[in-house]
């Protein structure tokens, strides 16, 4: 018995740890979220919600570096390496200073803005923000070097931190909760930080890039920044707005309805993870791509079905389950949001698809229309249901313009390969 396990674990990739790990992880955060919605009532989880919400955006920002470390961990080696590595850790240093002091100057205007019960969550907040750059960085070396089993750990020390040493202070101290969710938040972005990957790297001495390679990284992080950045208006704007026009207990309701919603976005990016190595892959070896891009996008489209026929028919049974019998009052607009965000994970099926392609307009048009969906909000927000309704227009208008670009670019290859 005990050799079968042995060989069956030897058999087991370190991809396949990995994939597993990032589903525990989500399932880990997405317990944490409803634990929290449950224990904490429609009130009280509003203000959980912005913190949650404000610690989503962070990883947005902070993704960035994680991602041009991990590319040029593997494009880079010895010295260069060394350099570029000191490097990255000195700016996500210097980054995460800038934000988080930002975030401490100005947390009463936070408070007043998002209608909070304390300013004194988002000076924790700040306070932790510089960490969590450094453990972004030091997560892209593991990426980009395939260690796969550190990089498991610190995403695992992340979650299970965040979950234990939250609900352990509940348990040992009566204070505002938000204060006590912010600390468990800081202090997961401690442990995150270990395996720490230190060996020849130097946070002090003035390194420089050649120019050549300085060019190639200065011009990927633009191109991943202004990516991420459309990930941030659209995933968390709506949250964030719905916190600042509506009443706390309007916006708790909201945030729970936003964290079932969006099951389908968080199943989409597992496929996503697989897609963009693949669709390079074919590329390389001149293959066409076409064919794993309809493969993915007919599982998102199946899920996105499920998951909005499951919440029209069963809105109440659903909210309930999850976050109790003082959400339900939210269940209407259940299917409405699961639609939004259904429309939404196609739509990023083929951004994510043309940026692996090196082609850039849908990620420029996933941009536009997240602005748009800001302004719209801004404008018509006299009922929750008007502020899904805007998601579900603009995010039908996105996928429209995706599915032209789409249309267009093939007419154009077959049109060239015609003249050939």
């Amino acid at each position: 018995m005990i050799s079968s396990l042995k060989t069956l674990l030897k058999k087991v990739k370190p991809e396949q740890v990995f994939m597993l790990s990032v589903l525990l992880v989500n399932g880990g955060n997405y317990l944490y979220n409803l634990i929290l919605g449950r224990y904490l009532g429609p009130e009280k989880f509003a203000d959980a919600a912005i913190l949650i919400t404000f610690l989503l955006v962070l990883s947005f920002v902070a993704m960035t570096f994680q991602l041009v470390t991990a590319k040029f961990s593997v494009l880079f080696e010895g010295t260069v390496f060394n350099n570029f590595i000191s490097k990255m850790f000195k700016n996500s240093t210097i980054v995460g200073v800038i934000l988080g002091l930002l975030v401490v100057l100005f947390s009463t205007q936070l408070q007043i803005f998002f209608r909070t019960t304390t300013a004194t969550m988002f000076v924790v907040f700040g306070l932790g923000i510089p960490f969590y750059f450094l453990m972004s960085v030091n997560r892209g070396i593991f990426q980009g070097k395939k260690e796969l089993n550190s990089l498991s750990i610190t995403y695992q020390g992340e979650m299970i931190s965040r979950l234990l040493i939250t609900f352990l202070l509940f348990w040992l101290l009566d204070i505002e909760s938000s204060i006590l969710i912010s600390i468990g938040i800081f202090c997961s972005f401690i442990i995150a930080l270990f395996p720490f990957k230190t060996k020849n790297i130097s946070f002090f001495k003035s390194i420089k890039l050649e120019d050549t390679e300085r060019k190639l990284v200065r011009n990927f992080f633009i191109i991943t920044a202004f990516y991420e950045l459309t990930q941030i208006i659209i995933n968390n704007s709506d949250i964030l707005l719905v916190k600042h026009y509506f009443n706390s207990v309007d916006a708790g309701l909201y945030a729970s309805l936003a964290l079932i919603g969006r099951v389908v976005y968080f199943i989409a990016w597992m496929f996503v993870m697989l897609l963009l190595p693949t669709v390079i892959q074919l590329k390389k070896e001149g293959k066409s791509t076409l064919p794993i891009l309809m493969k993915y996008v007919s599982y998102i489209a199946a899920i996105a079905a499920t998951i909005i026929i499951s919440c029209f028919f069963f809105p109440n049974q659903i909210i309930g389950i999850l976050f109790g019998g003082e959400y339900v009052s939210i269940a209407p607009l259940l299917w409405k949001y699961a639609l939004a965000t259904g429309i939404f994970a196609v739509s990023n099926i083929f951004a994510y698809y043309y940026l692996s392609l090196d082609k850039y307009i849908p990620v420029v048009l996933s941009g536009l229309f997240g602005m748009m969906q800001v302004v719209f909000i801004i404008f018509y927000h006299d009922s929750l249901e008007q502020v899904v309704h805007v998601q579900i227009l603009t995010m039908i208008l996105l996928l429209i313009m995706q599915l032209s670009f789409f249309f267009l670019s093939n007419f154009k290859e077959r049109l060239a390969k015609s003249k050939q």
